[in-house]
């Protein structure tokens, strides 16, 4: 699949650039057209004439041509490209990406990217593991960037530790499965849901769970990237789709948000319902802010059900449809996935258990079980949640 493809490969300064000879080389026997960017502490570790050689283009590293003062265009490049690889991508270049800090060509390349990026970092246990590299990683995530995670071995420090570089062996199988599954939803319209619900109470307090919208926002956006049109109906969150074939509709109510999946589903091939809709609502909503009053007497609050969205939609499911479920459990994980599966009318459903550590709510990564409307169940290792969306419309292609 990678035949005739444009790649930037970006190659920055850190010891597992060697891994980057045998990756450039892999793409380039697999047909593809590579362009390398290196940033100037890359060439201390692998040098542009090896590059060059393999490539068959000249390496680009500064902004200007030292002999000739030609300019290298990061917008031409960013244009030209059908994905861009860092591989290595050091703790320094995932910080300078995640915080828009374009002092170098390649940072300056990624920005001005149109193309899927692919991130593949490479360090020391301790710089992998520190807090500012989870949050740039985190927030590299939240933007559309796929994160080839490291794997756990021998560093370069001679320290055992999750740092290492994934093979090229494995990175080439990434990009191949990317673009073999492109188109694969070319024609299709999806309805996805995403995030909480917030139940007001009164102008300053509401009902709500823990959703950050992850989960949904990545099925959002690997369905829009093989080809297919979305719709995210999505509830109150802090991260915003970024693929073009992407319609967003904002809102805050279980109410809201059945009304609005209500008016896209009937158009729709597939829906999927991967919203933590509130259970409940209260019964009256208070014009102006509650007070706590002087005493500290209990408040009462009288709540009311919500209509069950998945199962409403599962009634008016038409032949061809396809709708699948969620359910994230903390008791009977399997005995109540398949009771909503069966009660709701849905197709397949998705299952998660908060005993799984990295899995549900606020993580980047989920652990899934998928369960179909046949009885066939397939369970998942941990893995973030792009690559669980993956898996996701993956079933939904087989049934």
């Amino acid at each position: 699949m990678l035949k005739g493809k444009h790649i930037i490969l970006g190659i920055t300064g850190g010891i597992a650039a060697y891994k980057s000879v045998s990756l450039l080389r892999l793409l380039v026997k697999a047909g593809a057209e590579v362009q390398v960017v290196i940033t100037p502490a890359g060439k201390e570790f692998i040098t542009p004439v090896t590059l060059s050689a393999l490539s068959g283009k000249p390496v680009i590293s500064e902004f200007f041509t030292a002999n000739t003062g030609q300019w290298n265009s990061h917008v031409d490049i960013g244009l030209w490209a059908d994905a861009m690889v860092i591989a290595p991508a050091t703790a320094s270049t995932i910080g300078k990406m995640a915080n828009g800090v374009a002092d170098n060509m390649l940072v300056t390349t990624y920005l001005s990217a149109k193309a899927p990026v692919f991130i593949a970092p490479a360090m020391d246990l301790d710089m992998m593991a520190h807090p500012s590299t989870t949050r740039n990683l985190a927030t590299l995530r939240s933007w559309g960037n796929h994160i080839i995670e490291p794997a756990t071995g021998e560093l370069a420090s001679h320290l055992m530790g999750r740092g290492r570089m994934e093979e090229p062996e494995r990175i080439v199988e990434v990009l191949d499965r990317f673009f073999d599954t492109k188109d694969t939803l070319k024609g299709k319209k999806i309805l996805i849901t995403a995030g909480p619900t917030h139940e007001k109470i009164d102008p300053v307090r509401f009902i709500g769970n823990y959703s950050s919208g992850k989960m949904g926002y990545a099925i959002a956006e690997e369905a829009a990237a093989r080809g297919a049109e979305v719709t995210l109906v999505s509830g109150p969150v802090e991260i915003a789709p970024r693929h073009e074939s992407i319609t967003l509709v904002k809102v805050e109510s279980a109410l809201e948000m059945l009304a609005a999946c209500e008016e896209h589903f009937d158009s729709s091939d597939w829906a999927v319902m991967c919203a933590a809709v509130a259970d409940y609502r209260p019964e009256h909503s208070a014009s102006s802010k509650i007070k706590r009053g002087d005493k500290g007497d209990p408040m009462e609050l009288r709540l009311v059900a919500n209509p069950d969205i998945a199962a409403t939609l599962g009634k008016r499911k038409r032949s061809g449809q396809l709708i699948a479920g969620f359910a994230l459990e903390t008791d009977n994980e399997t005995d109540n996935a398949i009771g909503k599966l069966n009660r709701k009318n849905l197709d397949m459903i998705v299952l998660n258990s908060l005993r799984d550590k990295g899995a549900g709510f606020r993580t980047d990564t989920n652990k899934v079980s998928i369960i179909t409307r046949g009885g066939e169940r397939t369970d998942y290792p941990l893995k973030s949640k792009t690559e669980v969306a993956s898996d996701i419309l993956d079933t939904l292609l087989k049934l």
